[in-house]
């Protein structure tokens, strides 16, 4: 009877141990990485902002690419994110900034893998000196559309791994076709209330995800991600528009602000 208790605790610490690695290492390898950036800028005078204004160029073309974060979903008929960033780029690089905004509502990893790589977007990736990616979101909710909480759950590892091997290439496409362009990947976000039953298990989830496109990013020259649940979260229900997902006007400038500070502080160099 002894050795049976002994089993069973030694199994119940076997599984605790495992579900807070699997809970909480994502968050402490993002905080790490982030960290290891803040290191770099210390010992880096050299950031994107002023990547961008030492180019012998008078303009920046900015490519955005992505679903309907990229479209601006949710701005009111106001300015959008990309098209609020844009002019704030302007103003801190005293460039004009061409934008082009190639967001397509409802589009998923795979499906703008797809465009990507049938070279849709070839020409304007080789002139842009800026690609900002927004994708995922949809790759989640298809995958839920008819599912119950319990099998999307279930089916979180296969999604995560579809979804990043997407994104990388579409990554490495945009390399081939042009080597120097800085690449900004935004971070998915919980847009869920506290008191909703699904924030929990979202604010669980979302670390594991983002941390892969963290390492990702981490593995390409002049690459960053956008600390976007700095800007969307639970405590800043401020910035979302009615539908609850989407941010509104107030929260394309917040993100705006926070993709541009991210700009102003990281160190432009090639990764490690």
């Amino acid at each position: 009877m002894k050795q049976f208790f002994l089993s069973l605790f030694a199994l119940l610490v076997s599984v605790v141990v495992g579900l807070s690695i699997w809970i909480y290492y994502p968050k402490y390898k993002i905080n790490q990485i982030q960290e290891q950036s803040v290191t770099v800028a210390s010992q880096q005078e050299l950031t994107y902002i002023d990547h961008f204004r030492m180019l012998d160029q008078t303009y920046l073309n900015h490519l955005a690419i992505g679903d309907s974060i990229i479209t601006g979903i949710g701005a009111e008929g106001e300015e959008n994110f990309v098209d609020h960033f844009s002019k704030q780029l302007e103003q801190q690089t005293n460039k004009h900034v061409i934008t082009q905004n190639e967001g397509i509502p409802g589009v998923s990893s795979s499906q703008l893998n797809a465009v990507v790589q049938k070279g849709t977007f070839d020409q304007q990736i080789k002139d842009a000196d800026l690609i900002t990616i927004n994708v995922g979101g949809n790759d989640i909710l298809q995958t839920m559309e008819g599912m119950d909480y319990h099998k999307v759950f279930q089916s979180f590892d296969s999604m995560q791994s579809i979804f990043i091997n997407n994104l990388t290439e579409i990554s490495r496409k945009i390399r081939e076709t042009n080597e120097d362009a800085t690449i900004v990947f935004l971070e998915m976000y919980n847009p869920l209330e506290q008191a909703h039953e699904l924030y929990d298990i979202a604010d669980q989830l979302l670390p594991k995800w983002n941390v892969k496109i963290y390492e990702l990013a981490s593995s390409l020259d002049y690459s960053l991600v956008m600390q976007t649940t700095k800007v969307i979260n639970s405590n800043h229900q401020q910035y979302l528009s009615a539908d609850g997902v989407h941010p509104n006007s107030l929260g394309y400038a917040a993100l705006s602000k926070q993709m541009l500070e991210q700009l102003r502080k990281k160190p432009f160099v090639k990764s490690a």
